[in-house]
């Protein structure tokens, strides 16, 4: 029995319809800088860092020997009591990056435990402080969180949350500004019907409600759907104005994806929590981490005997392979400027994106530095979305496989995300072949529907 076919015996895949898999399999062997090579030796550009979380590209020497250098010492030691040299390092080097609000560190293996976490602790601290009645939540509409119960329960994707209805916790729900479906295009409008519903639910629930919980500036795994300025700050006053605790997720815009070191930067919003992850290690190893506001930590610092303790942990929290590599990326950060480099290049990028923008069935295309959406559309006037069944982003991403490029969608949206590291001339190489790609599907699918008729 071959790889291909252990593959397809053996393993059930995230996110995957296995029978997909079994039509279309493959297998990575290795990787160098920006791309990856498969079992057969073909080559690919790792078009959305394997999911969102490659910074540096594959095998970079500084991570590697960081790596090997923590294993000269110990792989792993617990954090339940009592703590280690890079955990410990590591989370100094975070605070001093983090939003000013922001002075305590949490550790996790995930993006979905941050956020539970951050959940966990935005309830327990109103319980802590007497405030017993704010149990609930608000999260916003299309937005994804993560795929543990209560990251589900924040989260707010139909296809992927609804069929685990019963077992979420109740909470309520806002809408988000998506400018491309709104029916004036106009940013402001778009923006002020959102902050005026959100605040309306605050006026009447505030006194129940624990937390809010958002992704910063753009939702990811909804669509890459871009929040329209001004956004973010003002569901921040609200948050103040009504006495909720805002929870902001960074799992996927943090550690400069988006062109600053966190999205939230942007508009300089403090959140009173924020998760973090992903980029994290530069793509190495599953750490991530829970950011929290002093006021919050003091709320849980008493006698054992109050109960107040924060009764939550992971075997590998904290895990030494995990922050030794997080150290090394964050000082390859520093010195070569990727913050900086991302910014400037995701100029070039949008300028890259024309020639996409001008295919007939692409809709519109969504970017905050290399955090990037393209949405397939079947009329480009109307924006009617192409039929469910055709899995055009998904048939597209397929193509994009064939010539050399990795990615994968959600739902009609073909997502854009490579290395922070990524040259000027990958990154047109790369937008060269999602072009030939969409443009090749989309004529085909356009024709399949003519024929059809």
């Amino acid at each position: 029995m071959n790889l291909t076919e252990k593959s397809q015996k053996y393993l059930w895949l995230p996110f995957t319809q296995m029978k997909d898999y079994d039509q279309d399999p493959l297998i990575i062997e290795s990787g160098k800088g920006i791309k990856v090579k498969d079992i057969h030796g073909k080559e690919y550009y790792d078009a959305f860092s394997s999911v969102w979380l490659n910074v540096h590209g594959h095998r970079k020497e500084e991570l590697d020997h960081a790596i090997k250098a923590q294993l000269d010492k110990i792989a792993h030691s617990t954090l339940l009591g009592m703590t280690n040299v890079p955990a410990t390092e590591l989370a100094e080097k975070l605070v001093h990056i983090a939003p000013k609000s922001l002075t305590r560190v949490f550790y996790s293996d995930s993006g979905a435990e941050a956020v539970e976490i951050a959940v966990k602790m935005a309830y327990q601290y109103w319980q802590n402080i007497g405030q017993t009645k704010k149990q609930k939540f608000i999260s916003v509409k299309n937005g994804y969180h993560g795929d543990t119960i209560g990251a589900v329960s924040v989260g707010a994707i139909d296809i992927f949350h609804q069929v685990y209805g019963p077992l979420m916790f109740e909470g309520f729900k806002t809408p988000v500004p998506n400018v491309y479906r709104h029916p004036s295009e106009d940013p402001s409008v778009c923006r002020d019907e959102c902050i005026a519903n959100l605040e309306t639910l605050l006026e009447h629930y505030h006194e129940e409600i624990a937390g809010l919980t958002i992704e910063s500036m753009v939702q990811g795994a909804g669509g890459m759907v871009v929040m329209p300025e001004g956004f973010l700050s003002r569901v921040r006053e609200l948050c103040t104005k009504y006495d909720v605790l805002m929870i902001i997720d960074e799992v996927a815009t943090g550690f400069g994806r988006t062109g600053k070191m966190f999205a939230c930067e942007h508009e300089g919003v403090e959140p009173d929590l924020m998760a973090a992850g992903k980029g994290i290690t530069g793509g190495y190893l599953p750490i991530a981490i829970t950011y929290t506001s002093e006021k919050i930590y003091e709320a849980f610092y008493d006698d054992y005997t109050k109960l107040k303790t924060f009764f939550h942990g992971h075997s590998y929290t904290g895990n030494q392979l995990g922050c030794a590599v997080a150290l090394a990326n964050l000082d390859l950060f520093e010195r070569d400027q990727i913050v900086a480099q991302v910014d400037e290049k995701s100029t070039r990028l949008h300028e890259l994106f024309e020639e996409i923008r001008a295919l007939p069935h692409v809709g519109d295309v969504r970017q905050l530095g290399f955090m990037c959406g393209i949405e397939l559309v079947s009329d480009k006037a109307t924006k009617e979305p192409f039929p469910f069944e055709s899995r055009v982003a998904y048939k597209a991403t397929l193509k994009m496989r064939e010539l050399g490029l990795l990615t994968r969608p959600t739902g009609d949206v073909v997502v854009f995300m490579p290395p922070l590291v990524s040259s000027k001339e990958e990154l047109r190489e790369m937008v060269h072949i999602m072009k030939q790609a969409i443009d090749l599907v989309t004529k085909e699918e356009e024709e399949r529907i003519a024929a059809a008729k």
